[in-house]
């Protein structure tokens, strides 16, 4: 299964949610979006929910994985 990965630990907002915003912009799902903090988390799911796409969130070491599907 092909999907866009998107790094964005130890960025600051609102780079992470900047990134996701391009990432579903290309259109290509799903996109999985790596972050390390809770706000970046929310921020990136906000765009997502905002884009139409659903948002899957789960544990991911220190941080979170967010799926995102149209």
């Amino acid at each position: 299964m092909n999907f866009i990965e998107v790094d964005a630990r130890g960025l600051s907002c609102p780079q992470p949610a900047m990134m996701a915003r391009e990432a579903i912009q290309a259109g290509q799902f799903p996109i999985e979006v790596v972050v390390d903090t809770v706000t970046s988390r929310e921020n990136v799911r906000r765009i997502a929910r905002m884009a139409g796409c659903s948002v899957e969130v789960e544990p991911a070491g220190d941080g979170f994985k967010l799926t995102i599907r149209k």
